[in-house]
């Protein structure tokens, strides 16, 4: 029987450590290192799609902050002010009052050729500045009247120029109106602005004689635009339609525009209201002497002809040309002080006398309805006022009658006629309906009056 050999007891580690030569420990030390150190650097699988499910639901974070509109905070601006053109105020004392140096007058106006215009600033307008904390001017706003202002804004060492232009809101309006006394008073006490009133004597200036064919009893209809800014009445727009009825006639004219922006006035069957001649070449002013071949010379006190029409206006009235023409004559007389003489083709001419001040020249080509000088006295005359003379193949003829005999107006063309007639199909329309608007008005006062 063999004999048991005793159990030996387990090497410790530290004892297979020391067995180990010491080059082989190194080597395993380093082995355990790299191994670590890929664990952790490698994800699983399973790592790296949680890992990049997660990039894609979380939000994006910039280095440069995004802020909505919604967000962005107020950003604050520079405040303006804003000062009211006074009279003897220059751009050296606007901007002395606000707190503004010469150097910075220099500094804008210099800046282009269009920022000259701010030397132009007239009594009324306004100008505002935006200046920052440091007192350097970034912005001016020059607001030459409601609609139309300039605004300069600071580039570096420049100014950038820009117009801006507000459009007006248009309305329409109506006016009717009996004269009592005179035009010129009737339509002001039913709110026509002077523009309006010259506007429509110049529409029926070929056919009515607002001088002297003007009655008690007379009546106009008009319809016109006027302009609004912010609820403010900045203006009147143009005469869209209007009627009027001089001694039992009634005349009625519509405004039409061509493709080309060409306007003018025209009755109902298209017929122009622009005639050969103005029936008088002032308006609003009364013949102090007429056509009268015997009449008695106020500063000789002697019988010599009459052959024109005198109009007495305040000196500085503005007189125009009656018709299309050439000036053939322009300059003083001892007798007639400074006139002018038109020529109006081969068989008219019209003479104009006393002025204080010509407007045109020898030569000059004029169109119906341009100034071409201002009443006054000069020459054999007693007080300010127009003589005026019509001549037909060098004959003198009477200037209120000889009008009617001349040719008739052109008529709309046939290419436009269906144009014309849709453009104005609307007009009539409207001015119909306040008209009646109007009498029903006006039938329901007097009946209220009457109970």
């Amino acid at each position: 029987m063999s004999q048991a050999t005793p159990n030996k007891p387990s090497p410790h580690l530290s004892q297979i450590i020391a067995e180990y030569p010491r080059r082989h420990l190194l080597f395993a030390a380093a082995a355990c290192c790299l191994l670590f150190i890929t664990l952790m650097v490698i994800p699983s699988k399973e790592a790296e799609a949680l890992r990049t499910s997660q990039a894609i639901t979380l939000p994006i974070i910039s280095s440069k902050p995004i802020i909505t509109e919604a967000a962005t905070p107020d950003t604050p601006q520079a405040p303006w002010k804003e000062l009211v053109v006074q009279n003897g105020d220059n751009l050296s004392l606007l901007f002395q009052r606000a707190q503004l140096t010469g150097r910075d007058v220099y500094e804008i106006t210099s800046s282009s050729k269009e920022a000259k215009q701010l030397a132009q600033i007239f009594p009324g307008q306004k100008v505002a500045f935006q200046i920052d904390e440091d007192g350097t001017l970034l912005a001016l706003k020059h607001q030459h009247d409601l609609l139309k202002s300039t605004l300069y804004q600071r580039q570096g060492d420049s100014f950038d120029v820009s117009d801006l232009e507000r459009e007006p809101e248009i309305r329409q309006r109506h006016v009717t109106a009996t004269i009592r006394s005179s035009l010129y008073t009737a339509a002001s006490k039913a709110g026509l602005q002077q523009n309006l009133i010259m506007e429509m004597a110049s529409v029926f200036g070929g056919v009515i004689d607002f001088v002297y064919d003007i009655r008690a009893g007379d009546s106009f209809s008009i319809l016109f635009q006027e302009h609004y800014i912010d609820g403010k009445k900045v203006g009147s727009g143009p005469i869209l339609a209007v009627e009027f009825t001089n001694q039992d006639q009634t005349y009625k004219a519509y405004r039409y525009e061509y493709g080309n922006g060409d306007i003018g006035y025209y009755n109902e069957q298209g017929i122009s209201m622009r005639k050969a001649f103005l029936r008088a070449p002032l308006d609003f002013t009364r013949i102090s002497s007429s056509f009268n071949p015997n009449r008695l010379h106020p500063v000789f006190k002697t019988k010599r002809p009459h052959r024109g029409i005198d109009y007495a206006a305040a000196k500085g009235t503005p007189v125009y040309a009656t018709g299309d023409g050439r000036v053939t004559e322009a300059g003083y007389s001892k007798a007639n002080g400074n006139y002018v003489v038109i020529k109006h083709g081969e068989s008219y001419t019209t003479k104009y006398l006393h002025f204080s001040k010509r407007a045109v020249k020898r030569g000059q080509k004029v169109k119906q309805q341009q100034i071409i000088g201002w009443v006054g006295s000069t020459g054999y005359a007693t007080g300010p006022h127009l003589h005026y003379e019509f001549l037909v193949n060098g004959v003198h003829r009477n200037p209120r009658t000889v009008l009617r005999k001349l040719p008739k107006a052109l008529s709309i063309a046939a290419a436009d006629k269906e144009g014309f007639l849709t453009q104005i199909g609307s007009l009539q329309m409207q001015l119909a309906a306040y008209q009646n608007h109007h009498k029903y008005a006006a039938n329901t006062q007097v009946s209220s009056n009457t109970l």
